[in-house]
């Protein structure tokens, strides 16, 4: 393994408190603009509540756009978990909500719901629901769950391996075993022809079946499938300029990793692996595995949250860099988002945020900013030299 880079031109990044005026967020676990408004920020609550708020740094009020509180199984690891906007929400009013809930036979479930909005897009109307998939969840830990749009116009929507530890389920784990929707990348067409959705024909598996209408699970590898191999991918965002999908998957007990996926069909690893290391060989027949970008040790650190590249404009020696953060130790990383080593890089720590980052936000000038989970706050990322 290469040394850690060392941070360009000498970066340390930090945070700083913005709209201090609002009220504390709910567990706040996502926050993010409509494509093309910067007037208002949206904040998911991992209660069940979706709270927007003008774009204004005295602003001191925030609204629900959403309230399904009532439907959300919460909290841990489950809850209301993240929203996308439609790419083209200002005309056609169409949000996808991705939470967890209890049917009424005891069944925690993973659901990928679309809402509309019938006033003007001011809120999202919680009646007008179709639910789009339904993954069954073994355990209560391991969601994933946040939902994202690419520049191809599809909807990405990542899983956690089901739970537990060790990806413990079946004979090869969920991460590995492409009949299961867990542990994946899902990749669908919401403005298909076909009803829930469509499948791009690049996915890995298009020609099979669809699993998000039976639990998550079939007969064969499922069509929604864009990358396998993932334990806890928290969170995932597109760079601007590249198109790459960055992923930050949370690891077991000693690797923290970021996964770069510019096409369809990789294998991430997982159980196979955790970050770039051997974790269980008993992992079915994969042979071609896709070692993580980077990578981070434990001990202080737990957890990652996956952040963005930075394609902002006020800190011009971080533009092009891949920026994320670990929630238990608030310590910030980031790295050459175009690097080409020809194995995985171990980062370098370069500042703390001092707060417990569940989520990045990046907003529509490429700026970015923290949620703190505990207190609530949102926090503007600052890099000085």
């Amino acid at each position: 393994m290469p040394p850690p880079p060392p941070p360009p031109s000498g970066l340390t990044l930090s945070v700083t408190r913005v709209f201090p005026s609002l009220p504390a967020f709910d567990m706040p676990v996502g926050a993010l603009q409509a494509p093309g408004d910067a007037s208002r920020w949206f904040v998911v609550e991992q209660s069940g509540h979706i709270r927007v708020f003008d774009n204004q740094p005295a602003v001191s009020t925030a609204s629900d756009f959403l309230d399904i509180s009532g439907e959300v199984t919460c909290c841990g690891e489950t809850g209301l978990l993240g929203i996308a906007f439609h790419p083209d929400f200002a005309t056609n009013h169409r949000a996808f909500v991705s939470y967890t809930t209890t049917t009424v036979s005891g069944q925690l479930v993973s659901r990928l719901s679309e809402f509309l909005s019938n006033d003007g897009g001011a809120t999202l109307d919680a009646t007008t629901e179709s639910v789009l998939i339904e993954v069954n969840q073994p355990e209560a830990n391991h969601k994933g769950g946040h939902v994202v749009f690419g520049a191809d116009g599809l909807l990405y929507l990542g899983f956690g391996d089901g739970g537990g530890g060790g990806d413990m389920h079946g004979t090869i784990g969920n991460g590995q075993d492409l009949d299961t929707l867990l542990g994946k990348m899902l990749r669908i067409d919401v403005d298909s022809a076909v009803a829930p959705y469509g499948i791009p024909a690049d996915n890995p598996y298009a020609a099979n079946a669809n699993c998000g209408a039976s639990g998550g699970t079939g007969t064969a590898p499922c069509a929604e499938i864009y990358a396998s191999g993932l334990r806890n991918p928290w969170q995932y965002s597109f760079d601007r300029s590249s198109g790459a999908l960055w992923i930050g998957d949370v690891g077991q007990s000693a690797w923290e990793e970021v996964d770069r996926v510019t096409a369809p069909g990789v294998n991430l690893g997982w159980r196979c692996r955790e970050g770039a290391h051997v974790y269980n060989s008993s992992c079915g027949p994969a042979t071609v595995l896709t070692d993580p970008v980077a990578e981070y040790s434990h001990n202080p650190e737990i957890a990652i949250t996956g952040g963005f590249v930075y394609r902002g404009s006020l800190y011009p020696a971080l533009i092009g860099q891949y920026v994320c953060a670990d929630y238990g130790s608030g310590r910030f990383f980031h790295f050459d988002a175009a690097t080409s080593a020809s194995s995985t890089l171990e980062m370098a720590s370069a500042g703390s945020s001092g707060i417990n980052p569940s989520a990045f936000a990046q907003g529509e000038d490429g700026e970015l900013y923290l949620l703190d989970y505990g207190s609530g706050g949102i926090y503007a990322l600052v890099a000085t030299s």
